[in-house]
């Protein structure tokens, strides 16, 4: 089962390789950037349904690393 932000993440990742290209071919360097956004954005947007995906497939050790973070930050009183 694919999680629809890595669908979605992997599509804007692409849009973002082209629109940052066209943006190299005109020398519109606002359009590039817009582009490099939209790279990162559909990464990140991508890894998100990577770690959608890893939680419903081992839910015990992803409930288990929660609790070992929970506890060091507890410990370390950061919150």
């Amino acid at each position: 089962m694919v999680d629809e932000n890595r669908v979605s993440g992997a599509a804007r990742d692409a849009f973002g390789r082209v629109q940052e290209a066209a943006g190299n071919l005109t020398g519109d360097n606002r359009m590039q950037a817009r582009g490099m956004y939209n790279q990162a954005h559909g990464s990140a947007e991508n890894m998100l349904g990577q770690l959608g995906d890893c939680i419903r497939e081992q839910p015990l050790t992803s409930v288990l690393i929660g609790a070992g973070i929970g506890y060091v930050l507890g410990r370390l009183r950061i919150l």
